[in-house]
This record gives C-alpha cells, sequence and structure tokens, in this order.
C-alpha cells in the first residue's frame, strides 16, 4: 500500500511539474492597428510621439519585436479567418471575407483552429472579443433553423438569443465572452459562452438605430441591426477587460494551463472611449477620439499585465501581440501628426505597405530574450505553427497549410527563415500581393470576376530602396524589370492556383 500511494504522489508531482513548465498563452489581436500606433514602433523612426503606449513599449523592449510583419489582409474579416486556420484568405469560400454574422462561417467543421489546437494539448481555451466572421443564428419563427439572408437593412426575423454554431464554442474554446461582429456591426449585443449575456438587468432586444447611436454620443459605423437595449460601446473596453481579468483569476493557479485569444475592440470605429480606465483618463486626453482608442488599448493591457503579475504568473506567460490590419487615416489624428501606418505608404483597406503592415511583439521572459529586433518577414498567419512548436505538437496533413513556426526566431536562433515569400491582399480594391527578397508585386483581380482567376500586374516596388512606394518609382512597365514582373507574377498564380502548401509546419 505504502508503495502504491508513493508512485501516485511521485506521478502527481510530475504532472504538477509538467504542468508549471507549459506556459500560460495569451495572443492579442488588436483592431485597427498600425505599427506607428505603438511608441516603440514610431520611435524607431521619429522623436515626435503623440500617443505612448507604455505597457506594449515595455513587452517590446523585453522580448522580440518584428519590424516586417504583415497581416494576412488589409481588412479585418480575411484576417480573422486566416489567423484562426492558419490558412491563406483564398482557402476559404470566401476570400475577400465574410462581413455578416448571420452568413455561413468560412470555417470548415474539419479545420484545426487556434481553439482546438491549444484544447488538445491539455490547456483551458478562451475567447474574447471580436468574432468577426458568419456565425449560425436561428430564425425568430424557429429558433432550431439557421437563419441566412444577405446583408441589408433591419434584419429582424433572426433570433439573437443565442449562437446555434460556428461560434468560439463550437471551435475548441471552452469559454468565450464575444462580441459577434465587434462594436461596429450587428447583434450589437454580448455573448457569453455564445449565450446572449443582458448588459443589465431591465435589456430587452430592440433595434439599434442611427437615432439610438445619436442619443448615446456615437455615431453607427454599420447599419441597424437588433441589439441590447442597453448596447453602449463606450463601455465595450470594460466588459471585456474585466472579463478577460476574472479569467487569468479563476485559472492562473490551476495545474491546467491557460490559453487566451483576446481579440480587442479597439481601435475600430466607432470611436468611443471609456471616461476611464484602471483609474487612468481617457476620453478627451488625445487628439483625437481615435487616439484615445489608441490609449484605451495599452491600458487594457496594461490590465491583463497587471494581473498576470498578481497570480504569480507573468513570468510563465507567453504573450504575442499583433494586428488585424494596418491603421487608420483619420484625419484629426493625421493633423495632429501621429502617422499610424509610421513611414509606410497608404492604411487600412490598401494595397501599400501601410495596409497590411503590423505590430508583432512576442514576450515570455523564461525563453524569449529581451531587446530583440527581427527583419524577418512575417504573417499573422504563423501563430498557429508557432503555438504548436511551443505545446510540441505536430500539424496534421492539410492543416494550417500557410503557417511558419516563428519560434526559432524567437529564441534569437541565426539563419531561420520562415517564409521564402510572403502572399497577402488587400480590401476593397480586390488586390492581392506577393513580396520576396523584398520585391513587392501587387496583383489587379477583376471585380467581376467571382472566380479570382482574371488578375494582372498593378504595381512594382523595390521595398529595399523603396520602402514608401513612392508611385514614381512604380517599376511595373519599366522594361528593365519586366523580368522581374513576370517573375513574381508567375509564382503567386502558381501557389494560388495550386493551393500548395506555404508554410514550414
Amino acid at each position: 500500500m505504502r508503495i502504491k500511494v508513493l508512485v501516485v504522489l511521485c506521478f502527481s508531482i510530475c504532472c504538477s511539474l509538467f504542468a508549471q513548465k507549459q506556459p500560460n498563452v495569451i495572443v492579442v489581436l488588436a483592431d485597427d492597428i498600425g505599427t506607428g500606433d505603438i511608441s516603440y514602433y514610431r520611435k524607431m523612426h521619429s522623436n515626435k510621439i503623440i500617443v505612448e503606449t507604455p505597457t506594449l513599449d515595455k513587452l517590446s523592449k523585453e522580448g522580440i519585436v518584428f519590424t516586417d510583419a504583415h497581416s494576412p489582409a488589409a481588412l479585418c474579416a480575411p484576417t480573422r479567418y486566416a489567423i484562426m486556420t492558419g490558412n491563406h484568405c483564398y482557402r476559404s469560400y470566401a476570400p475577400w471575407g465574410v462581413w455578416g454574422c448571420y452568413q455561413p462561417s468560412p470555417i470548415e467543421e474539419k479545420d484545426l483552429t487556434l481553439g482546438k489546437l491549444m484544447k488538445q494539448a491539455g490547456y483551458k481555451t478562451s475567447f474574447f472579443g471580436k468574432w468577426g466572421f458568419g456565425m449560425d443564428f436561428g430564425r425568430k419563427d424557429n429558433p432550431e433553423v439557421v437563419y441566412r439572408s444577405p446583408r441589408k437593412e433591419h434584419e429582424t426575423d433572426v433570433d439573437i438569443t443565442k449562437v446555434l454554431d460556428k461560434g468560439p464554442v463550437q471551435n475548441g474554446f471552452d469559454y468565450s465572452f464575444m462580441y459577434p461582429a465587434g462594436i461596429q456591426a450587428e447583434p450589437y449585443a454580448v455573448y457569453e459562452n455564445g449565450i446572449m449575456e443582458p448588459i443589465k438587468e431591465d435589456s430587452e432586444i430592440i433595434l439599434i438605430t442611427k437615432e439610438y447611436g445619436k442619443n448615446l454620443g456615437f455615431k453607427l459605423d454599420k447599419k441597424e441591426g437588433l441589439g441590447d437595449s442597453n448596447w453602449d460601446p463606450h463601455n465595450s473596453s470594460k466588459l471585456l477587460v474585466d472579463k478577460a481579468v476574472k479569467f487569468i483569476q479563476r485559472n492562473a493557479k490551476t495545474e491546467e494551463p491557460f490559453f487566451m485569444y483576446y481579440c480587442s475592440q479597439a481601435v475600430h470605429k466607432p470611436h468611443t472611449p471609456s471616461k476611464s480606465m484602471n483609474g487612468i483618463k481617457v476620453a478627451g486626453t488625445t487628439p483625437s477620439n481615435h487616439l484615445d482608442m489608441v490609449k484605451e488599448l495599452d491600458i487594457q493591457m496594461e490590465m491583463i499585465v497587471q494581473t498576470l503579475k498578481e497570480q504569480g504568473v507573468y513570468d510563465n506567460t507567453l504573450i504575442i501581440f499583433t494586428s488585424d490590419n494596418g491603421g487608420l487615416l483619420v484625419k484629426e489624428t493625421l493633423q495632429s501628426g501621429h502617422k499610424p501606418s509610421n513611414i509606410y505608404r497608404g492604411g487600412k483597406n490598401q494595397a501599400y505597405e501601410g495596409g497590411t503592415r503590423v505590430p508583432f511583439i512576442a514576450w515570455w521572459p523564461k525563453e524569449i530574450k529581451g531587446k530583440q529586433v527581427s527583419d524577418a518577414p512575417v504573417i499573422g498567419i504563423d501563430v498557429m505553427a508557432t503555438l504548436a512548436s511551443i505545446t510540441n505538437q505536430k500539424i496534421e496533413e492539410g492543416q494550417a497549410m500557410d503557417s511558419s513556426n516563428l519560434f526559432p526566431i524567437m529564441k534569437g536562433e541565426k539563419g531561420v527563415k520562415a517564409h521564402d515569400f510572403l502572399m497577402t491582399q488587400s480590401g476593397t480594391t480586390k488586390q492581392a500581393m506577393i513580396t520576396e527578397d523584398g520585391w513587392k508585386l501587387i496583383i489587379q483581380v477583376d471585380k467581376k470576376d467571382k472566380t479570382d482567376a482574371a488578375r494582372t500586374p498593378f504595381a512594382l516596388f523595390n521595398l529595399n530602396d523603396n520602402i514608401s512606394e513612392n508611385e514614381n518609382e512604380n517599376l511595373v512597365d519599366n522594361p528593365k524589370y519586366q523580368d522581374k514582373v513576370k517573375e513574381l507574377f508567375a509564382k503567386y498564380n502558381r501557389t494560388r492556383n495550386s493551393k500548395i502548401k506555404t508554410g514550414n509546419s
């Protein structure tokens, strides 16, 4: 009996030690944040800082910063699919994004997701914030039948009280606190584990109209639709980060490590900053409501970091921070001297570097040395393979086809190449981009061609000596560079048409 007890005790200790060695993991996906919005990145090129981001700056200094990191697309919905699955946007049924929450999800049942990956590694998994692409809600006249409709004004035939399928719960997340479309689109409500969570005790479902928003001091970014009668995006940050803090408090000291995918609502329109957060004044403290939201994002990060420290798990938590697309070109913000896209041309939705060049920061004191800056070309899709490596998992054939493991680079290994070339895409301009060794070809996809097969070279830039993509140095029609145009164009077409794997996982 004594030997059996000792065996059980030793086994329990070994399991406990293994659990302690596994890091907690937090992946933060900001909304519409460009490299110039993070003061650490901006200070690489300018001493004129309009808004400081002290928490993110500290993580940058103590971890690794990637200066050539990109979002899969210059708009959020296709990017969110790609990061969640480790697949390029074009592998889904809607390559340019699924924009309505009442439309079919681009994630298929067979697809590996970040939630499934971490769950099978023994993590307590959680999702917070903006889901940002389709899922299944029921019909109001028959809640068990999935509601489907083209995006139109006043979709009132849908039962928004619960998610039937294709939400976080069905994609590997044990716990979720979700804004189905962020704060910018219907349904204007919050969901805990797929069930609509009343914002207040007297909450009821109403039509959220432009007039409703005007009365609360904000302008609807998208169309009118159903929502909670107490919906107020000014309070969305506090609702979200408070739930995240409580999740950390509940799970920090359990044997099971936790995984948090935190998709902040900041800094998407409508720009509705809190009066204050974490004891810090926010609204009206910067030159624009947009920049107030940048400040608010950093405070959200501060609250998460503080909680990790209070719970004693700060040093054994991996934090990855990035964005779904480049920064916003807001008039009041630009007039203040703030440059959301830093030194890059363009911004959100555009094919130029400002549309996809995003911050990418990784921090984990136990494994990642501080003060590292990497110019390796990387992409948000790489989160999947990186987490698989850290949790000692091999990604199955046919899954996460375009994700590359960045952990060797994070560890400071030399000569490691995550990608031979990067493939990204714009937004409504319907352009695709391929970049190899600093040469970037922008390809125009025919907007009328639903197959996306009709493509034409649009611009060629040598980013090695024209990082700002000066149009005077657009080489696409220059006879001297026609071989380069043909080479990159052929490589893009061959890769996309064959759907061959592009990641190293």
